[in-house]
């Protein structure tokens, strides 16, 4: 059994049809797959450890309790932050930026500055800090990428017209490391050197980055790092955002409730220590254990170098398939560092009409603005398709991908 075959083994939806063809899954940016690792634990959990963390001294909310920290100790060992209390466990990417954006707001760090944006980021990372102006009065800053018909079709963030931004009045730098329309990976670690030089703290978006490439927060030194599990084998509903420390102790708690205090009264209340001070409410713990298995997995296969020539094959089998279709244009095609991830338009073929199409063809997937409107409209017309592959994926499904996107076309242009 080759490395291929012994990874899809253990992911049991991959066996399943779709259109009564063997399901080809080329929509792993929105959510990945998850391995049996990951599924077992879920039952188990469920089944046998159901109580609420950190709260009673019984049984099973000891066991549910340590499941939950494990996960946290997982996600902190996963990218190499400094101490467990670093990284706060939330619903997801976007709830986790939402947390930094509001709380930036509310603890004064933005007020009558600037908050600067890449033209490439993700409706979770423009709307939390355009609600974020609204709280603080700051203002919203955007540097374009180089991409488009009428650009350099690179997918590179202007790193010229960065610099020149963060010299006007930045509070807050909220980027993200790799694009989910461009699949182009960021210099983050220069650009959060350039913030800092200035002063200036810096969230990365590592929603799709950290499925792709090995991260250190530590060497990165970004002052926040959010990802979501869910696009990493993990459940959905669970998420993690890194904090340094001295930025998690000065922000003010996002959400109030149980579990985030120290004591409560009618006249005052006193919050916990991190990291529960941001982590209010009823906990998510089966997704939050969960992260466990997922990273392991990630974690084999970063450091496989099978994995990483197995998709090295993938890049090259899906840049000639996407090249032997007439009137396609792919965004950021001339990118030197991307992962296997591929927005497109085809000239006279509406994306949904293909991707609808592709689908009774047992290959799935995402069309329309992939909840990235700006980029999308600018260099897309407004809707784009998208193929994004995981280590999963093969070879043979490459090329049932290539003949369904041919047929589609042939059928769509008749």
């Amino acid at each position: 059994m080759n490395f291929v075959q012994q990874i899809r083994g253990s992911f049991p939806i991959l066996g399943r049809k779709a259109g009564g063809r063997p399901l080809v899954y080329f929509d792993n940016a929105a959510t990945s797959q998850r391995p049996e690792s990951v599924l077992d634990l879920q039952q188990q959990l469920c089944s046998g450890h159901n109580a609420n963390i950190h709260r009673a001294v019984h049984t099973l909310s000891y066991e549910a309790t340590e499941a939950y920290e494990a996960g946290r100790k997982a996600a902190q060992a996963f990218i190499g932050a400094a101490q467990p209390e670093e990284i706060v466990l939330t619903a997801g990417a976007t709830a986790a930026i939402n947390l930094v954006a509001d709380c930036m707001a509310r603890g004064g760090f933005l007020s009558g500055g600037a908050i600067l944006l890449t033209e490439a980021e993700h409706h979770s990372n423009i709307v939390p800090w355009q609600m974020a102006c609204e709280k603080s009065g700051a203002r919203l800053e955007v540097v374009p990428v180089a991409a488009g018909r009428d650009f350099p079709n690179t997918g590179a963030v202007d790193m010229e017209a960065y610099r020149a931004a963060l010299r006007r009045g930045v509070k807050m730098v909220a980027i993200t490391h790799v694009s989910n329309i461009l699949g182009v990976v960021n210099p983050v670690k220069e650009m959060v050197a350039e913030a800092h030089a200035l002063g200036i703290p810096v969230l990365v978006d590592g929603a799709q980055g950290i499925v792709h490439r090995r991260v250190d927060v530590q060497d990165m030194d970004c002052d926040f790092y959010v990802f979501s599990g869910h696009k990493i084998y993990a459940p959905t509903g669970i998420g993690v955002l890194y904090g340094k420390r001295q930025w998690l102790e000065k922000l003010p708690p996002y959400m109030g409730g149980g579990d985030m205090v120290d004591k409560v009264t009618f006249e005052k209340t006193t919050y916990a220590d991190l990291p529960l001070k941001f982590e209010a409410g009823t906990a998510n713990f089966v997704a939050a254990a969960c992260l466990a298995p997922a990273l392991d997995l990630a974690t084999s296969l970063a450091l496989s170098p099978d994995a990483r020539e197995h998709e090295r094959a993938l890049m090259a089998a899906m840049a000639e398939s996407l090249q032997s279709i007439p009137g396609l244009w792919l965004a950021a095609a001339d990118a030197t560092d991307r992962i296997p991830l591929y927005s497109f338009t085809i000239e006279g073929v509406h994306p949904l009409d293909a991707a609808m199409l592709m689908d009774k063809m047992g290959v799935a997937l995402r069309s329309g603005h992939m909840c990235a409107e700006p980029i999308v409209d600018r260099i897309g017309g407004g809707s784009m398709l998208r193929a994004s592959l995981m280590a999963y994926n093969t070879l043979e499904e490459v090329e049932a991908f290539r003949a369904a996107l041919e047929r589609t076309v042939k059928m769509l242009k008749q």
